[in-house]
């Protein structure tokens, strides 16, 4: 008997922990977001309309405590930032919505990712808290830079999948795959490279970002040759800030 009454107890203690299949955010996802044309777009109207679900699951983000985020296992934390990062730059846009870019908010002296809005992990922070500190930081995996979005056109997508951590790894190559091959923000020409300001910004977190690049771009060895060849012209595309909005 005391062995089912601790059964229980376990079970009950389990089911009140963090929901690692971020069930509430895919809802979100399902509901408010559509790929058109290669692009994912964001139905920011009638989501601020109904924000019941993403209220939901961010009041389920910010209650998790350090303590209980710290005994989680690796991918459970990344795919929880992840998350996370992507649902609070959807709230920040909501809270200003109608904008044309993310860019127009924040000031001279302080942009859009340093604004303290939210609580995570006990204290108030900002989105660049997530990503600068927390992902970059203690996580090297340069494939995160097509699974954390700003949502601007030029961004990568987000995805219609929430991140979880069974499937993490596939989901971030998806994300990079998919990034890579949309030819709005990346491609070769045979004769010279587009490739994103993203590689740019984050040049020191992609050791050989000619062979990440060309791995994902072509499945043709030569092709692949070609790209990584180090006297190969590399361009950086503009990049469009306007809002990935769903009309």
């Amino acid at each position: 008997m005391r062995w089912i009454l601790l059964l229980t107890f376990l079970l009950s203690t389990n089911a009140l922990g963090f929901d690692h299949t971020h069930s509430e955010w895919q809802k979100v996802l399902t509901k408010y977001v559509k790929i058109e044309n290669s692009q994912s777009l964001i139905n920011y109207n009638l989501l601020k309309k109904e924000k019941q679900l993403l209220n939901n699951y961010l009041q389920s983000l910010s209650s998790v405590k350090k303590a209980e985020y710290k005994s989680w296992e690796s991918s459970k934390k990344l795919a929880f930032l992840i998350n996370a990062y992507n649902a609070f730059t959807i709230e920040l846009i909501l809270t200003n919505y109608p904008l044309k870019s993310i860019k127009d908010l924040g000031s001279l002296f302080k942009s859009a990712w340093k604004i303290s809005f939210f609580t995570l992990l006990e204290e108030k922070h900002h989105l660049d808290w997530i990503e600068q500190d927390m992902i970059r930081g203690n996580f090297k995996e340069p494939r995160i830079h097509f699974a954390v979005v700003c949502a601007s056109i030029s961004c990568p997508n987000l995805q219609k999948k929430a991140f979880t951590f069974k499937n993490l790894d596939a989901q971030l190559e998806t994300a990079a795959h998919e990034f890579l091959n949309d030819r709005s923000k990346n491609y070769f020409d045979g004769e010279k490279l587009y490739i994103s300001k993203i590689f740019g910004w984050y040049k020191k977190d992609f050791k050989n970002f000619r062979k990440f690049i060309s791995k994902r771009m072509s499945k043709n060895k030569s092709i692949q040759e070609k790209i990584q060849n180090p006297k190969l012209s590399v361009k950086q595309l503009n990049y469009n800030w306007q809002l990935n909005e769903w009309k």
